[in-house]
């Protein structure tokens, strides 16, 4: 009876242990499965960061480039025409030179040789300035007939002093050492009066756009 009794107790205390051992068993693998959870989902994580990441670091930039500035027609315009009026007074010193021959009965040939080599430059100038564009610049049509008017002028006046330097080299052209004063004369000296209050015309309309534009301001002498 009393082995009975102990092994009685021996098989009680061997079942009392095995639902134990098994809760702390399935414990163990809950822990486990969550454990493994939290290291799957942190992962997980920190390859989506990487991954939003990689896109921010890469993804192109949405700002465009500024347009370049639009260049100023007129600004355009006013250099050419500038540049045009650069050469207008080129055969100025040759005519004051030749006329003043003239007048002293001097180099009459010469003379009379370089004031229709200046007509032909006035005429250039005109044929010159009617190829540019400057309907972008303020009072272009006053400017420009000005201008004309004035070159056209001068061109006429040179070969009327021409002409004079031909009269001045005949019979009786000169007297005393002073050339005659002839029809020729005249006539030049009319149309250089034109051609001066062209010039002064012309003047203060493009001295206003080179003030504008920072371009060579003239005097009418210049042109």
């Amino acid at each position: 009876p009393g082995q009975g009794d102990d092994g009685g107790r021996g098989g009680k205390r061997t079942g009392s242990r095995l639902p134990l051992i098994a809760a702390i068993g399935v414990g163990i693998a809950v822990l486990g499965v969550g454990a493994g959870a939290l290291l799957s989902g942190g992962g997980d994580d920190d390859k989506k960061t990487d991954a939003s990441t990689n896109v921010s670091a890469t993804a192109p930039a949405s700002n465009e480039p500024s347009a370049s500035p639009t260049a100023d027609p007129a600004r355009d315009q006013a250099v050419a025409l500038d540049k045009l009026l650069a050469d207008s007074g080129s055969s100025r010193a040759s005519v004051i030179k030749a006329v003043a021959d003239v007048k002293k009965c001097a180099n009459l040939q010469q003379a009379a040789a370089d004031l229709r080599a200046a007509a032909k430059q006035r005429g250039e100038l005109v044929t010159r300035l009617n190829g540019l564009s400057v309907d972008k610049l303020p009072n272009h049509a006053q400017l420009t007939g000005a201008l004309t008017s004035a070159w056209k002028a001068s061109a006429s006046a040179d070969q009327h002093y021409a002409a004079w330097a031909d009269q001045v080299g005949g019979k009786n052209g000169c007297k005393k050492g002073q050339a005659r004063t002839t029809s020729q004369a005249q006539a030049g000296n009319r149309q250089s009066g034109v051609a001066s209050a062209q010039k002064g015309k012309a003047a203060g309309l493009w001295n206003a756009i080179a003030g504008k534009y920072g371009l060579t301001q003239r005097q009418p002498t210049q042109l």
